[in-house]
C-alpha cells in the first residue's frame, strides 16, 4: 500500500522544494529572443532620397500617362525612357549671369576674366528642368492639339519657340521628328553645348529623329531666321509670348520683359513663312494669379496673346482658338507632377491659370 503523499521521506521533499525553486528562478528570466538590448537602439532607416532627374521624370510618366487622351502623346511620353543619364558638368558665368561659358570655353578666356566668373556645377535634375519645370508638362498642350484633330507625321518638323530645356525636344526627336529649338537664355547655350546634346536621335523603335538647338532671337537675328529656315509642321510656344512680357499693362521692371527686336506684323509674318500649308502653331501659356493693384506687376502672370485676333487674321492664319482657358486641364497635371507639394507648393486652385492660342496657317 503506497504511503501517502505527506509521508514521503524528507529527502524527497527537500529535492521538490530545490526543483521549484530553479524553475521559479528561470521563469524570471527573458528569454533570448527578448533580452535586453546591449546599448542604444538601432536608429530607424532613412528616408529614401527623393526622386530626381531622368529618374523623376520616368517615374511620372504612369501618372501623365493616365489623364492624357490621345495615344499620340502616349507614344510621347514613353520617350521619356530614351532620354540619357547625364553627368554633372561644370559651368561658368559672370555676376549678372549675363554670360555663361562651358568649362573649355572658360580655360580659353585670359586668366583676368576668367578668375572673375563664378563657377556652377549642374547635375541631371537641372540638365533636365532648368527654370522651368518637367519636360512632361509638354504633354498638355499636345494632347490638346491631338484631341482637336491634329495630327503629325513621323517626319514631321517642329519648332519650339523659347524653349526653356531640351528633354521634351529629345522625346519628340525620338518619335521621328525633326525638331528645332530656339532662345535667347545664354545659359542654354553652354549648358548644352556638348556634342551628344543634339543631332540625329534614335527612338526605341529604331526611327532616327532630329535635334536642333539655336541660340539667339527669332525673328529679329537674321542668322537664326536662316538657320530655322521654314517648312514647319508645328510651332509650339509655351510660357513666352505672353501680353504681360511683350506688351505690359502695366509698368514692369525691363529685366522680366521680352523684346521681340521687331514690330508685331514683322514677328507674326516670320511665323507665318516658317510653316508650311496647313502648319499648327500653339501659344500655351501657364500663369500664376496676378498680383493686386498695390503691388509690383507680375508680367509672366498676364498670360493673353501679345497679339489681337485681328493681328492674327492680317498676318494671314486662320484662328482657331483665341485666349482659351484650360486651366482645369493643368490643375489636374500639376498634381500629378507635384507642383502643390515641396517647399515652392503652389496652390493650384487658386494661384495657376491657363490661356492658349491656336492658329493655322491655311
Amino acid at each position: 500500500m503506497p504511503a501517502p503523499p505527506f509521508s514521503r521521506p524528507p529527502r524527497v521533499l527537500l529535492a521538490l522544494a530545490l526543483a521549484l525553486a530553479l524553475a521559479l528562478a528561470a521563469s524570471t528570466t527573458p528569454p533570448p529572443s527578448f533580452a535586453a538590448p546591449q546599448g542604444p537602439a538601432p536608429a530607424a532607416p532613412a528616408p529614401a532620397a527623393p526622386l530626381t532627374g531622368r529618374d523623376r521624370i520616368l517615374a511620372d510618366v504612369p501618372r501623365i500617362s493616365a489623364l492624357v487622351r490621345t495615344e499620340g502623346v502616349r507614344r510621347f511620353l514613353a520617350r521619356a525612357a530614351m532620354l540619357p543619364r547625364i553627368t554633372p558638368r561644370t559651368l561658368f558665368h559672370d555676376a549678372a549671369r549675363t554670360r555663361y561659358f562651358t568649362a573649355a570655353e572658360a580655360a580659353a578666356l585670359p586668366a583676368s576674366e576668367r578668375d572673375a566668373l563664378l563657377r556652377r556645377v549642374v547635375d541631371e535634375e537641372y540638365y533636365y528642368t532648368t527654370r522651368y519645370g518637367s519636360p512632361l508638362s509638354y504633354a498638355r498642350p499636345l494632347d490638346l492639339l491631338f484631341a482637336r484633330g491634329v495630327t503629325l507625321p513621323r517626319t514631321a518638323r517642329i519648332l519650339d519657340f523659347g524653349h526653356g530645356y531640351s528633354g521634351h525636344l529629345r522625346m519628340l526627336a525620338a518619335l521621328g521628328h525633326d525638331v528645332t529649338g530656339v532662345d535667347v537664355d545664354p545659359l542654354l547655350r553652354a549648358l548644352y553645348a556638348e556634342p551628344s546634346d543634339q543631332g540625329s536621335l534614335r527612338g526605341s523603335d529604331g526611327q532616327w529623329g532630329r535635334l536642333r538647338l539655336l541660340h539667339g532671337k527669332f525673328p529679329a537675328d537674321p542668322h537664326v531666321v536662316q538657320a530655322i529656315g521654314n517648312g514647319y509642321d508645328l510651332i509650339l510656344s509655351k510660357n513666352v509670348l505672353k501680353k504681360g512680357y511683350i506688351h505690359p499693362d502695366r509698368p514692369a521692371e525691363e529685366r522680366h520683359l521680352i523684346r521681340l527686336g521687331l514690330p508685331d506684323d514683322a514677328v507674326l509674318a516670320a511665323f507665318f513663312r516658317a510653316l508650311k500649308p496647313s502648319g499648327q502653331m500653339l501659344v500655351y501659356n501657364i500663369c500664376p494669379a496676378p498680383s493686386p493693384p498695390d503691388k509690383p506687376f507680375l508680367p509672366w502672370s498676364d498670360g493673353r496673346s501679345p497679339f489681337t485676333r485681328a493681328q492674327w487674321e492680317a498676318a494671314g492664319f486662320r484662328v482657331r482658338a483665341f485666349d482659351e482657358d484650360d486651366t482645369a486641364a493643368i490643375r489636374t497635371l500639376g498634381r500629378a507632377l507635384g507642383w502643390d507639394q515641396g517647399e515652392d507648393a503652389m496652390d493650384l486652385d487658386h494661384d495657376l491659370d491657363v490661356l492658349f492660342t491656336w492658329v493655322e496657317r491655311p
